[in-house]
């Protein structure tokens, strides 16, 4: 079979434990199988690579369906390979035939995150923890190690933000790869950089806030007091005073308030923060 630590055989007796327990702990792919099926012999190795690939992130359970009759009748199988994946004590999805490891792999990606993915996060954990000189050579080791991957440019990105380094980040951004044109993460790193980068030049907060109450009409104290909120992470206050900026000096930076309100939007997401707020942009622009 294998000497894989993430690959095991399972029989009626330790799918309880392994499969419907194990799946509670991570996912397990289990593979219907029997030594007279062809496609299953065709699978099984590309099943096994992707286990060890993957490092632990699934396990692989194998059931020989010849001696684990009743077990494969319980779970309706009919036609070999079936592979099915378990998560949480029970199976989620499953696919039918050998087929090709890119399919595999977009099945797996939608419930499993690779080695890869689990890194990146690690890296972007780092970075947020402001951690920059422990990220820096978790990424280069990436890069050496799968130097096409798409992820590293928005990884540049953020490395370059959470170092500080606006310009470098804003180089970054004028150069994106098209690929990742409709990724909403580049939307996401494009309002952090732009953010960033008008807190830094900006006054500080206390002074933003002085200047608006000396003089109401200050739109570059509103404007830079808004930046600084959206680094502190409160949004509404930020996007209140952006609402405000539109309607007192609408062409401000050309629309730099519009523009901010939207790059808002793309740091949350959907949710009811943004749902309001895009009806009161809304009244405003219509």
């Amino acid at each position: 079979m294998t000497d894989s630590a993430h690959v095991i055989a399972v029989t009626e007796a330790t799918f309880e434990d392994i499969v419907i327990k194990g799946s509670t702990e991570r996912p397990v792919l289990v593979d219907f199988w029997a030594d007279w099926c062809a496609p299953c012999r065709q699978l099984m190795p590309i099943l096994s690579k992707l286990a060890d690939e993957y490092g632990g992130a699934f396990l692989l359970a194998k059931v020989d369906t010849e001696a684990e009759q009743s077990l494969a009748a319980s779970f309706g199988i009919r036609s070999l390979p079936t592979v099915q994946l378990f998560k949480d004590g029970r199976p989620v999805d499953q696919f039918m035939g050998a087929l090709p490891e890119g399919q595999i792999r977009e099945f797996l990606a939608r419930y499993i995150d690779s080695e890869t993915d689990r890194r990146f996060a690690e890296i972007d954990a780092r970075l947020a923890a402001g951690d920059v000189a422990a990220a820096a050579p978790l990424l280069e080791a990436l890069r050496a190690e799968d130097p096409q991957n798409t992820k590293l440019f928005l990884a540049d990105v953020r490395l370059a933000l959470a170092g500080g380094d606006h310009a470098a980040a804003a180089e970054l951004l004028a150069h994106a790869p098209i690929e990742l044109a409709a990724d909403p993460k580049l939307a996401e790193l494009r309002g952090q950089a732009t953010f960033a980068e008008a807190a830094a030049a900006a006054p500080s907060p206390a002074e933003c806030e002085a200047r608006l109450a000396a003089d109401s009409a200050d739109s570059e104290a509103r404007y830079g007091l808004a930046a600084h909120r959206v680094m502190a992470g409160d949004y509404e206050t930020a996007l209140d005073g952006l609402l405000a900026l539109m309607q007192r000096d609408r062409q401000f930076r050309a629309e730099a308030a519009r523009k901010g309100i939207v790059m808002i939007f793309d740091l949350l997401g959907e949710g009811d923060l943004v749902q309001r707020y895009r009806g009161k942009l809304a009244r405003l622009l219509y």
